[in-house]
This record gives structure tokens, C-alpha cells and sequence, in this order.
């Protein structure tokens, strides 16, 4: 068989929201602590502590949205102890991720400064698990309120005098699991009280995301949905990717077997999966579709890089990992009308991470290129594909070769992004291009690759996978004729 592909550019699908492309930023190993946050004094560059170089490089992938403070930290932070001089912040013990002491130091306005100089959204995660209703609506008044009352009054003591426009709001993490392991009735109560006293303040109007299930546990959505699906403006949803059991053995970052590449490969399409059966009983209670699925946490979860502490979850980035990447944004466009948001876990320095840092050296890594190679799809409008692709077999798994999306931009610029997920054999087809002009005055591509499955960037080979002019493409008769190596990422643009 042939793959045979037909974009209809004349046939739009829905709005691509740019905050699918968003990240997640936990107190996790050296995510926040050495990745983002050096402090004031540190000898590595820095804009009030946020270290200059890791800035630069976000700014560059356009981030839409940013989540924090976790994760599993989230339901046991108290935001009260990250505010006010930072030597008198109270210390803590991070219980969840290798049990270091957490000094407080970077918290509620490092955090808000942080995504003003990305202009980003900020989306907080509020504490269900460990917290108060009080805590948390005293936090939300903290960030928004706008007049006199205790909180803003304490924020203006603590050198901000306007409120921050806080629009994401995450009632709790994972509380069938470290946020509490309740159960979905109870959490659904839970939500219910919690998101009451979640307020808005003036102007600022807050979107409520609730706590979504654990992969395919599609009971929790049924009982979120029905007993408080009225109550919430999103629902999240959580799936790591990984080749191996969860306890028994992830698998490696690198010098994996070929046998793992495609199982990583499949579990990425599974994400498809999910969204389809969890958006089906989200239509049951919401034909109209007001309720977001916010996929908040996504990603490859390996395990952790020899000799690293295991509660770091620090783990190398390969050209299989931007291969995931591009197959999960593909899938994520395809269900731009369900899903609202999607954050990649994590930013820096943990799981599959945009940057990697070692004291004062960054390296940007296969994954971060993808998201710059595709923020061309940000806001973009999503254009019907027709595809029927060959399929790939290895041992006893089956699974597309080649994953492919479009979209129409302000401008009228058409972007595609393919990938092909095959190790070792290229793939040689045509596009058929419907409802585009017939002149078309230019055509450009872009393409990540490598010659080895488990192909990184190292502090000392920092470029060894980044992306270069793509050339395998080219119109003729109407068609687009595309030649795509293996284990590549290739973005084209037509205008």
C-alpha cells in the first residue's frame, strides 16, 4: 500500500488553541532550583534570579501558559511559606521528590515575575490534598483582589501593588493518587467546595480546572462530570509515555533496544485513545463542549539517568522523544475542540524537558525544537486531513509510519508538520493539496533528525540533533511530492 494524503485546505476544523502548546514547571529536582531559580547573588546571569539564559531560550518557543507550582508538590505546598523576605520563608521537606529541603525561596511573586518576563499565563495549582478552602481563597484574593481587604493588602506589603490577572486555576493534582488517593465521589465534593470560594475579583475571571483522571480510569470522568461537571470550566487529564511497566522498570533515555523505540511509539498513539473515550463521556454531559480537557501532564517518563538521585526524574532527551512530541501535538490538534490546554511535563531539567542544565551550562534538547518548529501552529486554524497511511510492523506491535497535521494561519500561510516514525526505512509520498491558490509563490521546511535511534545533546556535543533546511519536498501538478528520512520531524510552510 501507499500512503495517500489529502489536506483540504478549504476545510476548516476549529481553532488550534495556542495553550496546547503550554509546559509545566514543578518543585521537582533541579526544575525550579538551579534550572530556573539561581537567586540574586549567583554568579550565573540572571533578571532577579531567574537565570538569563534559560529565559531567552523559553521566550523563544513563544510558551503560551505555564503550570506551577506542581505536580504532587502542589498538595502539599502552603503558599502562605513562599512570600515575605525570602531568609525568613519557612524550609520544608519535599516529601514526594527525593525528601531535599525546599527553602521556599522561589514561590508566588518569583513565579508571577517569571511569567510576565515570558509572557506567559500563569496557571496555578491549588493545595486540596493538605490545604484549606481558606488557604486557597485567601491566595486567589492574595494574586487578584483589587481594594482593600487583608490579603491584597499584604501582597502591597510584600511589593506588589497592583494584582496579577490570574485566569488558570487547577482545584487540586492527581487526588486519586498523591493528592489524597479519595475517591471520585468524594473528590467531586471536594471540587465542589473548594471551587465555591475560588472567587473572581473585578475584572480578573478565573477558569476552573478540576482534577481529571489517571489514564484510562474513565469512572472518575463519568463521576467529575456528573456531579460537578456544572461546576468546573476544564478537566484534566494525565498520560506518561513510557516502553516499560511503571514500577518494574520504565526503561532507558538512551541505549534502548529497537524494540522500545516502537513501543514508545505506540503508547504515544495512545494518547488518541484516551482523548476519544474520555471526550465521548464528557459529551454526555457537555454536548456543547464548555468543558475543556486540559491535559496537563504528558510527556516520557524514563528512568532517571544513571547516578542522578531517582527522586530527580532527571532523564536524557533523544530524537525518539521529539518523535513523541510531534505525534502528541498531531493528536492534540485533531481534538482542538475538545482539548483546551495541554502542558508537557517538564520545563526543565526533569522527565521530557525543554532544557538541560549543569551549573552555568544550558543545552536545548530535541523535544525543544519541535515545540519551536511548531509554534507556527499556535492559534492557527485546524485544516481537514484525509490520510491512509502505511503500517508499520515490529514483533508484535503495529503502529502508523507516518503522522501528519495542518493548518491555515492569520495570514493565510499554510503549515504541516509530518513525522515519520519508522528507524531505518525513508518514506516517499504525495500530498494532494485541495483549495489552495494555484500559484503558490514559496515553499519552505524545516527538519530535526538523526542517524541513531537514542540520538541527544550533551554540555559537549550541544548541536548534535538540531534542525536544518528541509529540502526533500516540492510541488508538481498540484501536488506535494515529499521524501521523509527516517526518525524525522519535518514543519513545512506554504504561502
Amino acid at each position: 500500500m501507499s500512503n495517500k494524503v489529502v489536506i483540504n485546505a478549504d476545510v476548516e476544523k476549529g481553532k488550534i488553541s495556542k495553550h496546547i502548546y503550554g509546559h509545566f514547571a514543578e518543585h521537582l529536582g533541579r526544575c525550579i532550583y538551579e534550572g530556573i531559580w539561581v537567586g540574586e547573588d549567583s554568579p550565573i546571569p540572571n533578571t532577579k534570579g531567574i537565570r538569563n539564559d534559560v529565559l531567552e531560550a523559553l521566550k523563544q518557543i513563544n510558551i503560551p501558559v505555564l503550570r506551577w507550582p506542581g505536580g504532587c508538590f502542589a498538595d502539599e505546598y502552603h503558599w502562605k511559606d513562599g512570600i515575605g523576605t525570602r531568609e525568613n520563608r519557612k524550609r520544608m521537606v519535599n516529601t514526594h521528590w527525593g525528601g531535599v529541603v525546599e527553602n521556599n525561596h522561589f514561590g508566588t511573586h518569583e513565579f508571577m515575575l517569571l511569567c510576565e518576563l515570558l509572557d506567559c499565563e500563569p496557571y496555578i495549582c491549588g493545595n486540596v490534598g493538605s490545604g484549606t478552602v481558606q488557604e486557597m481563597s485567601e491566595w486567589v484574593e492574595y494574586m487578584t483582589f483589587d481594594g482593600e481587604s487583608p490579603m491584597a493588602n499584604w501582597r502591597q506589603e510584600n511589593g506588589r501593588q497592583e494584582p496579577w490577572n490570574v485566569k488558570y486555576f487547577g482545584v487540586g493534582n492527581e487526588n486519586w493518587g498523591c493528592g489524597g488517593n479519595m475517591r471520585p465521589e468524594y473528590y467531586a465534593d471536594l471540587y465542589r467546595r473548594y471551587q465555591t470560594y475560588v472567587r473572581n475579583y473585578g475584572d480578573n475571571k478565573i477558569y476552573k480546572i478540576a482534577g481529571g483522571a489517571n489514564v484510562d480510569d474513565y469512572n472518575w470522568t463519568e463521576v467529575l462530570m456528573r456531579e460537578a461537571g456544572r461546576y468546573m470550566d476544564g478537566l484534566s487529564l494525565h498520560f506518561y509515555t513510557r516502553p516499560g511497566d511503571f514500577w518494574l522498570g520504565k526503561g532507558a533515555a538512551t541505549g534502548f533496544p529497537e524494540y522500545e523505540w516502537f513501543k514508545t511509539v505506540e503508547q504515544a498513539y495512545f494518547m488518541d485513545e484516551l482523548i476519544t473515550k474520555h471526550s465521548t463521556i464528557m459529551d454526555k454531559y457537555d454536548p456543547e463542549k464548555r468543558v475543556g480537557m486540559i491535559v496537563d501532564e504528558w510527556g516520557t517518563w524514563f528512568d532517571v539517568e544513571p547516578g542522578t538521585n531517582p527522586g530527580f526524574l532527571y532523564q536524557q532527551n533523544t530524537i525518539r522523544d521529539a518523535v513523541v512530541a510531534a505525534i502528541h501535538f498531531h493528536i492534540f490538534h485533531k481534538h482542538c475542540d475538545r482539548v483546551h490546554m495541554a502542558n508537557i511535563a517538564q520545563t526543565v531539567n526533569v522527565l521530557q524537558a525543554m532544557v538541560l542544565t549543569e551549573g552555568e551550562k544550558m543545552i536545548l534538547t530535541p523535544t525543544y525544537h519541535v515545540f519551536d518548529m511548531y509554534k507556527v501552529h499556535q492559534d492557527a486554524t485546524l485544516l481537514a486531513v484525509d490520510a491512509n497511511v502505511n503500517r508499520h510492523k515490529y514483533e508484535d506491535l503495529e503502529v502508523d509510519q507516518i503522522s501528519i497535521t495542518a493548518s491555515k494561519d492569520k495570514d493565510g500561510k499554510v503549515h504541516i508538520g509530518l513525522c515519520n516514525i519508522d528507524n531505518k526505512e525513508s518514506a516517499s509520498f504525495a500530498i494532494q493539496l485541495r483549495g489552495i491558490k494555484e500559484q503558490i509563490a514559496s515553499l519552505s521546511g524545516t527538519i530535526l533528525t538523526a542517524d541513531t535511534m537514542d540520538a541527544h545533546n550533551t554540555f559537549e556535543q550541544p548541536d548534535a540533533v538540531k534542525p536544518t533546511e528541509f529540502t526533500g519536498a516540492k510541488i508538481e501538478n498540484g501536488e506535494l511530492q515529499v521524501s521523509l528520512p527516517p526518525m524525522s520531524v519535518v514543519s513545512l510552510t506554504i504561502e
